[in-house]
């Protein structure tokens, strides 16, 4: 929607009540442009959308639950997606993947802007933020050329495809001083938020442990074998595809089964970074100082180019030690509660997103210390929040973003929490790749003991792209 209506820069901060709070706002303002902007339709902040598949639908119905936004543009690919025709959309891909494909069909009050390439979406000067859902191989690209047009970014995890991108979102960032926000949901968690606080200050002793999995039996047949095809008419393929090296077609590549080729994703970057992040985040760790994985494809008959077992270890110049373990070939639970464990000297906890539970340790061999700690269990929602926030972890993340887009503020995941947690991924795959146990150098993001291995910190882009 375009905007005619102008609203000064000094207006629009006393309208939002900045000036008031206290906010500063220094060199990471917002240009008198973007106050006009946001201020131009009843304060309203133009949002973009880049990637309208399943993730991206996602947090499209929870942007437009927000009052302050209005839904400005659509940009994908595949055109029953960007149109939001749920009638439209090959019946296979309905048939096989069920709910992996959005529902569409919603209805805005205002004229939607549809783009086909992002880069257009981009130049739209009405279109203050945009949210990146696209498949991992694409986000670097997107992000960064969505900040050096002005415009403030929330992305979706996991936020790269190799640590170099990282590290150049992160400078990108610094330079454009544009908010970045990264979907790593569990930062809006009021338990872990609770948590983050409580673990570092001792509640549980000092830890030493901590512990994760995701388990997804997909035995016998996976994501099938299947043969090049010719993509869907109203599929972009070679787009698809962008900085990767072109490769015909695939049906159980695209859409959503992606992440079980390492050229576009993995397991350890789907879910492994929500895990790593929550546990670096409690542990109160940045990354590690050596990693080793085991696993393979030993099971699973399937096109995967991923592990379908896999076991990372993770060691910290604290002494602390991260275990994270991906079987896709078995069923069960690992914890008594929750997603996540830590051990501490006092007691053990296990944690997720409705609450947590710690369990007071006893005392072991030639031990006689009185363990003052008392068993505790923590239901979100049995108990009411000071603050107000809901259990939506997801809902809290975009909220924060909104309001950091009017404050200039730090997002609660930033663009370098998100660099940090998503490295864990490449570092695991990375060592898995070359079958050693790697030293890293966290401050230099360079391993000092593998050639081959830092050879693997990014790939050879597919021209025209570049960061």
């Amino acid at each position: 929607m375009k905007n005619g209506n102008k609203t000064t820069r000094r207006e629009f901060i006393a309208r939002t009540g900045l000036i008031s709070a206290g906010v500063a706002l220094g060199a990471t303002s917002l240009k008198a442009e973007s106050y006009r902007r946001i201020s131009g339709a009843n304060e309203k902040i133009n949002i973009g959308f880049i990637g309208l598949g399943n993730r991206g639908s996602q947090l499209l119905a929870l942007f437009m639950n927000q009052p302050d936004t209005q839904i400005a543009a659509f940009c994908d690919l595949y055109e029953p997606y960007m149109i939001r025709d749920r009638s439209l959309v090959n019946p296979r891909y309905i048939k096989d993947l069920g709910g992996q494909i959005p529902r569409m069909g919603e209805t805005f009050p205002n004229k939607v802007e549809l783009f086909s390439d992002f880069r257009k979406l981009l130049e739209d000067k009405d279109i203050d933020a945009v949210v990146v859902a696209t498949p991992d191989h694409w986000h670097a690209i997107q992000m960064i050329s969505a900040v050096r047009a002005g415009k403030d970014v929330y992305v979706e995890k996991p936020l790269t495809a190799t640590i170099h991108e990282g590290r150049t979102m992160v400078n990108e960032q610094a330079e454009t001083k544009r908010v970045v926000a990264v979907g790593l949901n569990r930062r809006g968690a009021p338990v872990y938020q609770k948590l983050a606080k409580d673990i570092p200050a001792g509640k549980i002793g000092k830890v030493t442990i901590g512990s994760a999995f995701r388990i997804n039996n997909m035995y016998p047949n996976g994501i099938g074998k299947m043969k090049p095809e010719e993509p869907p008419k109203n599929f972009n393929w070679d787009m698809w595809l962008g900085p990767r090296a072109y490769r015909p077609y695939q049906y159980n590549i695209s859409p959503y089964n992606f992440r079980w080729w390492k050229d576009y994703s993995s397991q350890m970057g789907n879910w492994g970074v929500h895990y790593m992040d929550v546990i670096r985040w409690m542990m109160g760790e940045k990354a590690p100082v050596a990693i080793s994985a085991h696993g393979g494809k030993y099971i699973v008959d399937d096109d995967r180019t991923i592990p379908d077992t896999m076991q990372v270890t993770f060691e910290f110049a604290s002494g602390a030690i991260v275990n994270f373990c991906i079987y896709e070939a078995s069923g069960g639970g690992l914890f008594q509660y929750g997603e996540v464990e830590l051990r501490g000297t006092l007691g053990t906890l296990y944690a997720g997103e409705s609450g947590y539970r710690i369990t007071p340790t006893k005392n072991g061999q030639f031990q006689t210390f009185k363990n003052e700690l008392q068993p505790e269990e923590f239901n979100i929602k049995e108990s009411i929040l000071a603050d107000g926030s809901g259990a939506d972890s997801t809902g809290n993340l975009v909220r924060n973003f909104l309001d950091c887009v009017k404050s200039r503020q730090t997002p609660l995941c930033s663009i370098e929490d998100g660099h940090r947690s998503t490295s864990f991924a490449h570092l695991a795959n990375i060592a898995l790749t070359v079958k050693g146990r790697l030293q890293w150098d966290p401050e230099k993001e360079v391993f000092t003991n593998n050639k081959a291995a830092n050879k693997l910190l990014h790939y050879k882009y597919r021209e025209p792209w570049k960061l």
